[in-house]
């Protein structure tokens, strides 16, 4: 693949994640649990696109988590076989739009793995992250 292709790619998977992320995300902030674990740190964006638990966590909010997480996968493989993109590239590219998103105060996980609360300044991406 050259870089035109591949810069191409990066263009329909952001357009893909664009237009079709809203909707996943709305749902899951409907849920009281779900916006008192973000506001309260306990969970928080990952570079990969799945939301990730901060430190240890109930069996409510581990499944709470993992189906939030199921619910991106399902999202990330249909607009995948849409756009021709792979999951992992949409779910990449999601990961870093999610993690730009965040409000201050929020959970989220740098490149290298450590969890950091988002100040007022940009949170630590990925180079890859357009």
């Amino acid at each position: 693949m050259n870089a035109f292709t591949k810069n191409r790619v990066h263009v329909m998977v952001a357009a893909a994640v664009a237009l079709g992320g809203l909707s996943t995300a709305a749902i899951a902030q409907r849920d009281p649990a779900y916006a008192a674990a973000r506001a309260g740190g306990e969970v928080g964006e990952q570079p990969d696109g799945y939301l990730g638990l901060v430190g240890a966590a109930s069996g409510e909010l581990r499944a709470l988590v993992n189906n939030i997480n199921i619910q991106r996968k399902s999202a990330y493989t249909a607009k995948a076989q849409a756009s021709g993109a792979t999951v992992e590239q949409l779910a990449f590219t999601s990961g870093c739009n999610l993690i730009a998103q965040t409000s201050a105060g929020e959970k989220y996980k740098t490149p290298d793995g450590v969890w950091k609360t988002r100040t007022g300044a940009a949170p630590e991406r990925d180079s890859r992250c357009v």
